[in-house]
This record gives structure tokens, C-alpha cells and sequence, in this order.
């Protein structure tokens, strides 16, 4: 018998379950906070556990992050730095957002905004259409999501600029790195796009400093995390003009408060963090492939490294 823990709140939990027992008869489903003995849970399944729970389970030998981002799990204060965490990854995820990229992108090259202006000033005026080949797009994040914006974005004829933490070499990509490559990166850019992993390097990287590295009037784009973003330093960056828009998916605090200024500022665009989604039709085999690997001393896909945070 395998036993694992869900830690998670969702209305198909019960579909999960049914799968997870036809592929694997001998397992043991529990679900948060019904636990009657702790040290028989080999497997967490979770996404935003509560903090300091982890160590309440002795023979843990896997975590399963459903979502793509870890960040809420490393915060556990007591977490086992022996049990490794896996994450689910989903291939929608990435069409996804890089959906959601090139729209915001294509808005802000075609002057969506400034026509929608126009549109509620009863007044006719064609603008002139700019070049993509002049338009530098920069991409904070070169890992998978990053990657495939980043080609699809070139295909259209937009130059493209991609920083990373380590190196990367990606073709037809002029790729940047290390905090002494950042200022350089961002000096052509004018889009910016944040899809970079929330860690304590990267928190609060967009903010005054790289705003200023950035041509007078661009725009930025963050699909990453709220935590990315000094949210300060973006308000002063728009009523100065060296950033003209910002289209945000992401935020400190979600739900975003109401009485919060990004909600009525005429140059930020606020989505609900929907830019992408995991889609429960996908977890089952991962996590089944996970519990095989874990049993039979196999090696684990999709493994988060501790020390860089993803």
C-alpha cells in the first residue's frame, strides 16, 4: 500500500482519486486535513500547502506540485531538503501563455489603446503602422515558457532580446545573462515581458533600476509573479512616461483589493491571473509516473533544484 496526501481544494478531486485508483490499486488516497497517521504518507500532492506541514510526515519521499510555480511550497520554513519536489507539466500551459503574449504584445505594437481613445472620442484617425523589426522584445526568463514566446514572436519579425540566469543559446534568440547582462539586455527593449521563476534573486527585479535601463515610452508585460513587480516604482514609471503601459496578469495580493490604483490607472491593463491554467485532465499521469519512479528507485522527471528555486 502507497499512501499519499492531497493537499489541495478543487470540485474534481473525486474524478482525480477515481483515476489515480485505476492506475495505481494499491493506493492509499487521503485528503487535507483528514490524517490519521501521518507517518504512513510517502507522497504530497499540493500547490499552496500550508506552511510548516511538511514535517509532520517522517517517511515523505516525493512532493507533487500542481501548479508550475513552487515558490509557496519552498517557503515551508520546515521543509524536508531530502524529498524532492516534482512538478506537473502540463503541455497546454505553454501554447497558453504564449497566447496570452502575443496578444499583449500585438496590442501595444498596433496601438490598440490608442485607438480604443480615439474610438471613444468619435474621431477618425489612421496611424502609422511601426515595423515589428524595430520593435525589441525583451524576455526575462529563458526556460520553457520563455523559449516558446520567444520563437513565436521572432516568426512574426520582432527582434528579440532574452535574459536568463545562466547562459542559453537559442537560435535567432540574442541571449543575455547574469545581473551584469541585465542592463545591456534591457537598453533595446521596448517590450518587456517577466516570465521568470520567483526566487530571492528575482524578486522585485522590476522596479526603477530596469525601468530606466529601458527606452523612454515601453511597455511592460508581467505573467510571472506579483511579488516580480515593485509596485511603486511601475506608478512613478508611467506618470513620468519612461514606461508608456503595463499589462499585469499577476499581483502581490490576490484577489487584487479594490481600492487598489492599478484598478482605475488609464495605462495599466489587469487581467485575474488567467494568462494561463492548469487543467486537471492532465495530472494523473504525471503524478502516476511520479509514484512509479519513487517506488522502483527510478530517476524523477521535472525535479525542482532547492537552491535555485524551480
Amino acid at each position: 500500500m502507497f499512501s499519499i496526501l492531497i493537499i489541495y481544494e478543487a470540485e474534481n478531486l473525486e474524478l482525480l482519486i477515481t483515476e489515480l485508483k485505476t492506475s495505481i490499486p494499491d493506493i492509499d488516497v487521503h485528503i487535507w486535513p483528514e490524517v490519521e497517521n501521518p507517518e504512513k504518507i510517502e507522497a504530497i500532492i499540493t500547490w499552496k500547502p500550508p506552511l510548516g506541514i511538511m514535517s509532520k510526515f517522517p517517511n515523505l519521499k516525493v512532493i507533487i506540485s500542481l501548479g508550475a510555480g513552487v515558490e509557496d511550497i519552498l517557503r515551508d520554513p520546515n521543509l524536508p531538503q531530502d524529498v524532492p519536489i516534482v512538478r506537473i507539466v502540463e503541455p497546454c500551459v505553454t501554447s497558453r501563455m504564449t497566447e496570452y503574449i502575443l496578444l499583449a504584445v500585438l496590442r501595444f505594437h498596433r496601438q490598440a489603446f490608442t485607438y480604443q481613445r480615439l474610438q471613444k472620442a468619435q474621431h477618425w484617425k489612421p496611424l502609422p503602422i511601426s515595423k515589428t523589426s524595430s520593435c525589441y522584445i525583451g524576455i526575462l526568463g529563458l526556460g520553457v515558457l520563455g523559449t516558446d514566446a520567444a520563437q513565436k514572436l521572432k516568426t512574426l519579425g520582432f527582434p528579440i532580446r532574452g535574459w536568463s540566469r545562466t547562459p542559453k543559446n537559442i537560435d535567432g534568440i540574442e541571449c543575455f545573462y547574469g545581473r551584469d547582462q541585465l542592463k545591456l539586455c534591457l537598453s533595446k527593449c521596448r517590450v518587456l515581458v517577466c516570465l521568470l521563476p520567483l526566487t530571492l534573486q528575482t524578486k522585485g527585479i522590476l522596479n526603477h533600476e530596469t525601468f530606466s535601463a529601458m527606452p523612454c515610452g515601453s511597455y511592460l508585460i508581467n505573467v510571472a509573479r506579483g511579488e516580480h513587480l515593485v509596485e511603486k516604482d511601475l506608478l512613478e514609471a508611467l506618470d513620468s512616461g519612461q514606461l508608456s503601459g503595463a499589462c499585469l496578469d499577476v499581483f502581490s495580493k490576490e484577489p487584487l483589493p479594490e481600492n487598489h490604483p492599478f484598478w482605475s490607472h488609464p495605462q495599466i491593463t489587469i487581467t485575474p491571473h488567467i494568462a494561463t491554467q492548469t487543467n486537471s485532465e492532465y495530472w494523473t499521469q504525471p503524478i502516476v509516473d511520479a509514484i512509479h519512479c519513487i517506488r522502483a528507485g527510478q530517476t524523477l522527471k521535472n525535479v525542482v533544484n532547492y537552491q535555485q528555486g524551480y
